[in-house]
């Protein structure tokens, strides 16, 4: 913990129960001095989607996921709430852009910076299975189920896998429904803590 890290967010950046965020981030997270229901946000939708990209690539590694990419993603989605904390509790995309242009001037590369303005854009060009995967763990983490982006990613596990369309739906909808399961788990550890 450095000297500026409040307790609060020490403790949502350690508290058991979820895997530990990458260090990187742990230390951006505190540079920016992070409200610590974000930390703990992150660290809820990192845990999830850790466990979905190793089921994609144990079960359909032709996808091609990026597991750290994946994990890095999930753990700085919504980086830009620091800067726009209304969004914590509220509606608003300015921390996508913002979450975006803060990762990049902290030295991280594009190709990690993006999923901060990727992860609420799945219908757009250029969309790879790790953002449609950082997309779907910031959604399941509290048992929110989006057809349409669902859609997308069992359409990219076919086409891998060589799997009819309706076999990846199955197997899909299977692990976001035990993914799903512990939801309140998570929305608990996150309201525990402070905007």
């Amino acid at each position: 913990m450095t000297m500026n890290t409040s307790p609060a967010l020490h403790r949502a950046l350690e508290e058991p129960g979820f895997r530990p965020l990458p260090g990187t981030v742990v230390v951006l997270l505190e540079a920016v001095q992070a409200p610590p229901r974000l930390a703990a946000h992150l660290r809820a939708v990192h845990d999830v989607a850790c466990d979905l990209s190793g089921w994609v690539g144990d079960r359909y590694p032709a996808a091609g996921a990026d597991p750290g990419a994946v994990a890095f993603g999930a753990a700085t989605h919504d980086i830009g709430k620091a800067l726009h904390p209304g969004e914590l509790s509220g509606p608003g995309q300015a921390h996508e852009f913002a979450g975006y242009e803060l990762l990049l001037s902290y030295g991280v590369d594009e190709r990690l910076a993006r999923f901060a303005r990727t992860h609420s854009s799945w219908h757009e060009d250029g969309i790879g299975i790790d953002d449609l995967l950082v997309s779907l763990a910031d959604k399941v983490w509290k048992a929110k189920r989006v057809r349409d982006l669902e859609q997308l990613v069992t359409d990219r596990l076919a086409v891998a896998s060589g799997e009819a369309p309706w076999q990846a739906y199955v197997a899909l909808d299977d692990r976001l429904q035990r993914l799903a399961e512990d939801a309140d788990r998570r929305l608990a550890y996150q309201s525990a803590y402070p905007v």
